[in-house]
């Protein structure tokens, strides 16, 4: 996508760029909590099938659309449930991974923002997924929705969501796949200048529409995930330019400078009542005493 900027926005920030190590040590350890978290969850069957019950009846109290409605669509081309289920295994970690690295090459100020906005909203989303277990949609069978990883493939689940090594199958409220796509987009939108920019909130929306579709979320854990990641943005504000400090002359000098060479006739000029002090000429500072000095003289 088109991420032309303005001519003074052209050249990153460096004095706000971070070090390099220490930025992969903290990206690589949030991805790490991320993996951990979401397994230190796993189990809590009973108690997950429970609140996926309490979630489902509160979605139809609100008159939410059902999730079979978007699944219904893809499911009528086998391409479009395949591209679905390849959207939602491949595009999460990349695109957010791509996001962190063009906002610390490109714009400093901006990735440091977006890195602690993403920070908060994964620590918040882990502590709901270990408070809240919650199985997914495609495993209620109220729901009636078709799993369609395992149907139609790829998949990035074990048979066993109670046993699953790779991943916590339990940990859908609230959906940081959303929550991340939410923050790369709003992060993108913000960062650049194209008049296309708001075109990146496509992303969020894709991927709404995909967990929703292949059953992996409810519309709640959107919900949520958006409600969490508003409270992060109101708390974690986009730091401003560091102030530019300007090594004024010692007064002599300032003085001295105030009036060109050459200009002495044109200020004296000026000093007369009446006169005007030519375009680009400044008096100096001890100009106007001076001359009521000399008028209580007279």
């Amino acid at each position: 996508m088109h991420t032309r900027s303005e001519p003074a926005d052209r050249d990153p920030d460096t004095s706000a760029r971070p070090p390099l190590v220490r930025e992969l040590l903290l990206v690589a350890g949030l991805f790490l909590v991320y993996k951990l978290g979401r397994l230190a969850a796993n189990g809590h069957v009973e108690e997950a099938f429970r609140n996926a019950g309490h979630v489902w009846d509160l979605e139809r109290a609100l008159r939410l659309p059902g999730e079979g409605a978007v699944q219904s669509l893809l499911l009528h081309s086998h391409t479009l449930v395949q591209v679905a289920n390849t959207y939602y295994a491949t595009v999460h970690f990349p695109a957010t991974l791509l996001f962190l690295v063009w906002l610390y090459w490109r714009r400093p100020r901006h990735y440091v923002w977006s890195r602690r906005v993403l920070a908060v909203l994964t620590g918040a989303a882990l502590a709901l997924h270990l408070l809240f277990p919650l199985a997914p949609p495609r495993m209620l069978p109220v729901a009636g929705l078709v799993d369609t990883g395992r149907v139609y493939g790829p998949s990035v689940y074990g048979d066993t969501p109670a046993t699953d090594s790779m991943a916590n199958q339990f940990a859908a409220m609230p959906s940081l796949h959303f929550g991340w796509a939410l923050a790369v987009a709003v992060g993108l939108v913000v960062a650049t200048r194209s008049r296309w920019r708001l075109l990146w909130l496509l992303h969020p929306l894709v991927t709404l529409l995909v967990i929703v579709g292949t059953a992996n979320h409810y519309w709640l854990d959107a919900i949520v995930v958006t409600a969490l990641i508003s409270v992060a943005y109101a708390g974690l504000r986009l730091p401003g330019h560091a102030p530019v400090r300007r090594h004024l002359p010692w007064p002599a000098v300032a003085r001295e400078a105030a009036v060109p060479a050459g200009a002495g006739a044109y200020a004296s000029q000026a000093l007369v009542p009446g006169t005007r002090t030519p375009p680009g000429y400044a008096l100096p500072a001890q100009a106007p005493r001076a001359y009521a000095r000399s008028g209580a003289r007279r």
